[in-house]
């Protein structure tokens, strides 16, 4: 497993001096909500976001009203979908990162149509955001299986001890208190979708190598299937430039 950095998620937000405990504390990024203005107890706002921030530390987000609204498939995801796109906007969330959606609850099988629904009817209202889902191992699993979002930020909760290849965030333990404040533990894991209120510096010439590594595994795969000599070289030929590209050492 690659080195993980740390960071917590909470739901009270953030003075200023408390992001900057945290911070020296060694969290280097914090996961906060995205809501309607009627939560506002739990809301991000511009001014902590720009807060956490100069603390050094980045900064995802997620939205949740409930703790199972994904279950009510896709006409929950067109409202919070744009209801997540509006609190992106208004707080300066820049396009090219994540949102995550929570599956705050023990998801069976039975709710996984519902969930991929949900997910997709809120990546059409969410034009240049990503989006992810919060949820135990089993949701993280299927809902990558079935292709309903890019992200994933897995909970230990309901997870039985397993961990998902794909996670890029993992919640291991809830209920802590760091700098008087309630918060839960997080690892990042890669490609995890933060952003901060800097500047941002479009950089062309960046491509993580997480997600490609995925596309060389999958051209691996297509070379050793095709018995045509023509499928070979062009999958081997694009295989090595996005090595080349993304920095990744030839095996």
């Amino acid at each position: 497993m690659t080195a993980t950095t740390k960071g917590i998620d909470c739901a009270v937000p953030l003075t200023a001096e408390k992001a900057k405990k945290m911070s020296e504390a060694g969290m280097r990024f914090v996961c906060r909500y995205l809501v309607p203005a009627s939560m506002a107890w739990k809301r991000l706002t511009r001014a902590e976001a720009e807060a956490i921030t100069a603390a050094g530390m980045k900064i995802v987000s997620v939205f949740q009203r409930g703790t199972n609204d994904a279950a009510g498939g896709a006409v929950n995801g067109t409202r919070d979908g744009k209801a997540a796109y509006q609190e992106a906007k208004l707080i300066g969330q820049p396009e090219g990162t994540a949102i995550y959606f929570a599956v705050d609850f023990d998801a069976q099988p039975t709710h996984y149509a519902a969930i991929e629904a949900y997910l997709r009817a809120a990546a059409k209202e969410l034009p240049g955001y990503y989006v992810g889902v919060y949820g135990s191992y089993a949701v993280v699993e299927e809902m990558d299986r079935r292709g309903a979002c890019s992200h994933f930020w897995q909970t230990y909760a309901w997870s039985k001890g397993r961990l998902s290849y794909a996670a890029n965030l993992y919640q291991y333990k809830n209920g802590q208190e760091l700098a008087g404040h309630q918060v839960d533990l997080n690892d990042g894991l890669g490609n995890e979708g933060w952003w901060d209120t800097n500047p941002q510096k479009v950089d062309n010439n960046t491509i993580d190598k997480v997600a490609a590594q995925k596309v060389i595994d999958v051209l691996g795969a297509v070379y050793m299937a095709s018995s045509d000599k023509q499928v070979q070289a062009a999958a081997h030929y694009a295989a090595k430039s996005l090595r080349d590209a993304a920095g990744i050492p030839h095996q």
